[in-house]
């Protein structure tokens, strides 16, 4: 059940973040699909900075909402980052 609302969450943070950082989005699906890694990822790396420091988090709830969805805002703002910095690039052209 943790990772499932880690995963909704990631999704929803991911899509979050697309509309606060517009120029980052990668549109609903593109953030979506970020955000639920994202999620994934980062409640379980906060479940277990709070498992490892003996804080009760309400039964792991806390950690799944703060972690899914900061986790889902921060995978969708790198990788919408890189995917601009990719893009942006000037193209050199060979003078062969």
């Amino acid at each position: 059940m943790n990772m499932i609302i880690q995963l909704v969450l990631g999704a929803i943070g991911g899509n979050v973040g697309g509309a606060l950082f517009k120029n980052l989005s990668l549109g609903t699906l593109g953030n979506s699909i970020a955000g639920i890694v994202g999620g994934g990822v980062g409640g379980q790396i906060l479940q277990m900075v709070l498992g490892a420091t003996g804080v009760d988090a309400g039964g792991g709830m806390l950690a799944n909402v703060v972690g899914g969805g900061v986790g889902g805002i921060v995978v969708m703002a790198i990788v919408g980052f890189i995917k601009n910095a990719m893009t942006t690039q000037p193209h050199q052209e060979s003078h062969s």
